[in-house]
């Protein structure tokens, strides 16, 4: 397995999303991005997963923490919310029809969840675990270790255990009823810390 065998959609939302996502995030949290489409790929190789609607995929994965940054950030919803909805008109821009666009919103606020059914959503499902390989270290070995090397090599993880840690404090400290307090309650500040990516 290769960052080779992985095609970026050539389309003009994957184009803005990868703009927008440069102009707005730090490096590192961009990094991130890339890096979780890669891995969300990769599993849906790896877990015999099909049929997925690459384009809606790698848009999710390049914004789906936009909503952190000030220029985007919400006074009342989740950060994956306000992020879903810079999808949404980012699709709508290129496009897409009403559901797909909403199929951003949705795929965007689900890689949140604590567990999203694949049956149901695939590029949700595949999109929560990558993240939460990237974030919390979950499931390490299943992806190739050679893939991993190649893949932080490309986009190396840089400050984001602190830059992450930092913003989803901040998101659980205005926000306590969103899923940045759950992750926090969850420990995943220490789990960014103690990522087996990290030395990888």
């Amino acid at each position: 397995m290769y960052i080779s065998d992985f095609t970026v959609p050539d389309t003009l939302a994957a184009r803005g999303a990868l703009a927008l996502a440069r102009q707005y995030q730090s490096p590192a949290i961009t990094a991130h991005a890339l890096r979780s489409w890669l891995w969300a790929e990769a599993f849906a190789v790896v877990d015999g997963i099909r049929n997925i609607d690459h384009e809606l995929l790698y848009v999710a994965a390049v914004l789906h923490d936009i909503g952190t940054v000030t220029e985007f950030d919400n006074h009342s919803i989740s950060y994956e919310h306000a992020a879903g909805h810079v999808g949404v008109a980012l699709t709508a821009g290129a496009g897409w029809e009403q559901p797909r666009r909403e199929r951003a919103l949705e795929v965007i606020v689900r890689h949140n969840w604590p567990r999203v059914d694949p049956s149901m959503d695939a590029e949700g499902h595949l999109l929560e675990i990558a993240t939460g390989l990237d974030i919390s270290g979950a499931r390490p070995d299943a992806l190739p270790e050679d893939f991993r090397r190649e893949v932080l090599a490309a986009h190396p993880r840089g400050a984001l255990a602190a830059e992450f840690g930092a913003c989803v404090l901040d998101q659980a400290a205005r926000k306590p009823d969103t899923a940045a307090q759950r992750l926090v309650d969850g420990g995943v500040v220490a789990k960014l810390a103690a990522n087996p990516l990290e030395s990888l």
